[in-house]
């Protein structure tokens, strides 16, 4: 009789425990969110002014394409670093893109810095292959990119490309 009173004790202990969690609803996991997880870690802000990018990255690695691309030839270092100047121009493409303007303008920047991007990074795989012909007109292209991003946002620069160069 004792064994049995433990035992209806024991089972009326785990009804007061147990029937409470049954009663109330079932849990689910919470919703995933769709995507990839959110980034940790820095944040992308732009550092340097535009200008300073155009004066500073873009300009002079153009202008030293410009020079090496005229030639009637080019030896494997000069090729070798034709390929790291457009790569570096198409690069400054992307930083651009961090430097959207604070008006209706963001659309057609984000295109501008894209064509920048698309044409440099063109360019280097022409001059990778060693296609003078090819790589000459890839870089009139980048030049045609940057200066329709001028004339949109009315920058004065003009980007010339073989001005001087052999009749």
């Amino acid at each position: 009789m004792r064994r049995f009173q433990h035992l209806l004790f024991a089972m009326f202990a785990l009804m007061l425990v147990a029937l409470p969690a049954l009663s109330q609803a079932p849990r689910t996991a919470p919703p995933r969110p769709k995507g990839p997880p959110p980034p940790t870690g820095p944040r992308l802000i732009p550092v340097a002014e535009t200008k300073l990018l155009m004066d500073g990255i873009t300009q002079p690695n153009f202008q030293a394409l410009d020079k090496t691309l005229k030639a009637d030839q080019i030896d494997a270092e000069g090729w070798t670093f034709a390929r790291g100047q457009s790569l570096l121009i198409a690069e400054a493409g992307n930083l651009l893109m961090l430097r959207p303007p604070n008006n209706t303008g963001q659309d057609a920047w984000m295109k501008a810095a894209g064509d920048l991007r698309e044409n440099a990074a063109q360019l280097a795989k022409t001059v990778a292959n060693r296609d003078l012909a090819e790589s000459r007109l890839a870089l009139t292209r980048v030049a045609g990119a940057c200066n329709n991003c001028h004339q949109t946002f009315r920058i004065e620069t003009k980007v010339k490309v073989f001005e001087d160069a052999k009749p």
